[in-house]
């Protein structure tokens, strides 16, 4: 505990809402913790180099498991904070008896009404990896299909902008995710397997690292569960709301059972007003 811990995630908001929790679990045992950010392969990189103790966090094995590899005897999988998965969805607008799976992106209705663009996010993703090779898994480029990288904003405005303007369109996205929250979104079979089913958000420890932290902190931690459905209320609580990651996380220690909805979704505001 002679030096502050360097905390690591990746450069999206629902991975900064998440860090804000482990952050918190740390300094509450006295931890000072420096945090960071770095897109995906990058973040991965700096771990192995011994330049971050802890990443928040390493969605495994599918998405992340190839940027793990090389390091990963020199690593502790502390707990599973959450268990998401990459999808490909379109909005709930687009009727399901015409397309109910990638394969119907080739339908006759399909080609006449849905946008050829598939704006994502940036390269390093997994969804980013997956929808690349699906694009000629499923025979989408021969009818127009590209898939475009890029960033958050461009992935999440050109779907939000479509949803505005009723037009059919795909969006390469994964849960948990704010989106989800404010958009009924339906997600395409995906009958090939391309999209690497769910994973398992592991929080990560360097084994050289594990020393510097109380072992009261790493019981904590090893028991440390969040969820999908908390984990897209802070999302949408950062990326709707305006809570900084660290407001978000803080309310998240607060009682829950009275802002579960039905269908199992945190809401935010519910959340947040009996903090």
């Amino acid at each position: 505990m002679n030096r502050p811990l360097r905390l690591g995630h990746i450069d999206l908001s629902f991975h900064a809402a998440s860090a804000a929790v482990v952050q918190l679990v740390l300094e509450r045992y006295g931890h000072k913790v420096e945090g960071s950010a770095a897109p995906h392969e990058k973040m991965f990189r700096r771990f192995g180099r011994a330049e971050i103790d802890i990443l928040v966090s390493a969605w495994l094995p599918a998405s992340h498991g190839a940027y793990l590899a090389p390091f990963e005897a020199d690593t502790r999988k502390l707990t599973v904070l959450y268990e998401p998965y990459c999808l490909w969805g379109v909005p709930d607008f687009v009727p399901e008896a015409e397309v109910a799976s990638i394969s119907d992106l080739l339908s006759a209705l399909a080609l006449e009404r849905m946008e050829r663009r598939i704006q994502g996010i940036n390269p390093g993703a997994g969804i980013s990896r997956f929808s690349g090779a699906m694009i000629d898994a499923y025979g989408l480029r021969a009818a127009g299909y590209y898939f475009k990288p890029g960033s958050e904003a461009e992935c999440f405005g050109a779907f939000e902008k479509a949803v505005a303007d009723e037009r059919w369109v795909i969006v390469p996205l994964w849960s948990p995710q704010y989106l989800h929250h404010r958009y009924r979104i339906r997600v395409l079979e995906d009958p090939k397997g391309l999209l690497g089913g769910a994973d398992a958000a592991t929080l990560i420890v360097r084994r050289d690292a594990e020393p510097l932290i109380a072992p009261a902190a790493i019981r904590e931690l090893e028991t440390l569960h969040l969820g999908n459905p908390t984990v897209t209320a802070l999302d949408y609580a950062i990326r709707v709301e305006g809570l900084s990651p660290a407001e978000a996380a803080r309310a998240s220690w607060l009682e829950q059972s009275d802002a579960v909805l039905s269908d199992g979704i945190v809401d935010p505001k519910t959340l947040l007003s009996n903090s």
